[in-house]
């Protein structure tokens, strides 16, 4: 493992990920400088009441403490500042996780992760959005179940007061790693 994964590993394994992203912060951003554009960048959207940085961060809060799905949290909405619509007073990001998945490509590969470790990350950025069917959970058990939770915590760090028809999909999907 090189160094600079070795750093990345270390950070998102915390037991503690805030606070181990607060601590190495500086050390994130010389990994990630793509970053810094998540910082301050407003949703403006109902479904959302954090910028793209402490959305990500707060859906961080709430995972389980597994290098692939603390890394594509952490990567998940790094293409939103490049792929945003203004529509009024509502900002849209219809084409995102396509975009992250780009961008989080050449983040991977500048670090050194391998071809294979890559291709399963950008798989879960690039379909964090998209609905998990029951052949997808019958294809690949252990990785939709990551893909599930990738969605479960960014679901849940989106606005309080519109997480009901979310919540639901949720709950649908728990039960195809159940059957």
């Amino acid at each position: 493992m090189n160094e600079d994964i070795e750093k990345l590993n270390e950070i998102l394994s915390s037991v503690d990920i805030l606070s181990s992203i607060n601590d190495n912060f500086d050390t994130l951003l010389k990994l990630i400088p793509e970053i810094e554009y998540m910082i301050g960048f407003l949703h403006k959207h109902p479904h959302h009441h954090l910028d793209v940085w402490f959305h990500t961060l707060y859906a961080l809060s709430l995972s389980q403490n597994d290098f692939d799905i603390r890394l594509s949290l952490l990567l998940h909405d790094i293409g939103k500042p490049f792929s945003y619509q203004d529509d009024g007073n509502i900002r849209h990001f219809y084409n995102h996780p396509k975009v992250s998945a780009s961008i989080s490509r050449k983040i991977l590969e500048r670090i050194g992760f391998s071809e294979n470790y890559i291709a399963k990350i950008i798989y879960l950025i690039r379909e964090h959005d998209s609905p998990i069917t029951k052949n997808d959970v019958i294809k690949n058990y252990d990785l939709e179940l990551k893909r599930y939770e990738i969605q479960r915590c960014d679901v849940l760090a989106h606005n309080p007061e519109m997480l009901e028809k979310r919540k639901k999909y949720l709950k649908k999907v728990k039960r195809y790693f159940n059957d």
